[in-house]
């Protein structure tokens, strides 16, 4: 019952909103692709309010999160790959420094991206998603994700 009252009280921070595309809704976390057409990047954030840290997530939901930030591995893959960029190496983490609502990185990486082998946060200026490609990429994230739900 408290992990539900908490999900009827969750809001996503509006800076997830100005930055990513909802993907899916997971048992646990909103999956947002982030709107950086360099990298493919999925950004999970746990429907639970107030949470800021691990920490603050019951044992059964970081065993959850777990599956869900691997689940969001195979999707950055999946993203990578119809990109014509497939992933060299995934990048994750649980930064909030700027956005404190807890959240998770899922970043693929590669050698010739444009931070490597740098962070990609604070690298350079984003470059959005032209629709086309927005599309076929978010069709992309939805049905890997869908297939780890399954």
């Amino acid at each position: 019952m408290l992990r539900l009252q908490s999900e009827v009280m969750f809001a996503v921070d509006p800076a997830f909103v100005a930055t990513s595309h909802l993907l899916l809704e997971l048992s646990l976390c909103q999956a947002r692709l982030q709107d950086d057409a360099r990298y493919p990047w999925i950004v999970l954030i746990p429907r639970i309010a107030g949470a800021r840290e691990l920490e603050d997530l019951s044992g059964a939901d970081q065993t959850l999160l777990m599956a869900e930030i691997l689940a969001a591995g195979r999707a950055t893959r999946a993203l990578g790959e119809v990109a014509g960029r497939p992933v060299e190496k995934l990048n994750i983490g649980a930064l909030g420094n700027v956005t404190p609502q807890l959240h998770i990185h899922v970043v693929g990486r590669r050698a010739d991206d444009p931070a490597w082998p740098a962070p990609v946060w604070g690298h350079s200026p984003s470059l959005a998603y032209e629709s086309e490609a927005l599309a076929r990429t978010l069709e992309t994230g939805r049905a890997a994700l869908q297939d780890s739900k399954s």
